[in-house]
């Protein structure tokens, strides 16, 4: 009966057990209130001492200096974005050519085959792309 009575007092005393996170709290919210003062300090600080030059070429609505010469919302080709996203998968795909090659000592052997058999399947679907002309730009 006693040893289950010690076992149980440490779990009563909630109040105790948060207190210890008082300090963390009383950070936080100092942290909080200096970055809130600290962004708006800077905010104010700022318009008030910019100066607003206001001529036609900064308010045009181009950076380039010129109007355009055709519709904003043209089509793209297709091909743009089918580039990006091939770019993006083979890029992905090899970044996983990284940690394997640091595990390969623990992996050994069987580690090398699957990756074997993964670059095989990459290596199909490049050579696949490529005899479509997905990687062709005109």
């Amino acid at each position: 009966m006693l040893a289950q009575a010690q076992h149980a007092a440490p779990f009563t005393d909630g109040a105790g057990m948060l207190a210890n996170y008082l300090p963390i709290l009383i950070f936080l919210i100092i942290a909080g209130a200096l970055a809130v003062l600290l962004l708006v300090l800077g905010s104010l600080l700022g318009r008030l001492s910019a100066r607003h030059r206001g001529d036609a070429a900064k308010l045009s609505p181009y950076e380039c200096g010129f109007e355009a010469f055709e519709d904003s919302r043209m089509k793209f080709d297709v091909r743009y974005y089918l580039v990006a996203i091939l770019f993006i998968i083979f890029d992905l795909e090899i970044a996983f050519l990284f940690p394997w090659a640091v595990s390969l000592p623990r992996i050994g052997g069987f580690g090398l085959a699957v990756m074997g058999v993964f670059l095989f399947i990459l290596v199909i679907g490049f050579a696949y792309e490529w005899k479509k002309g997905a990687l062709e730009w005109d």
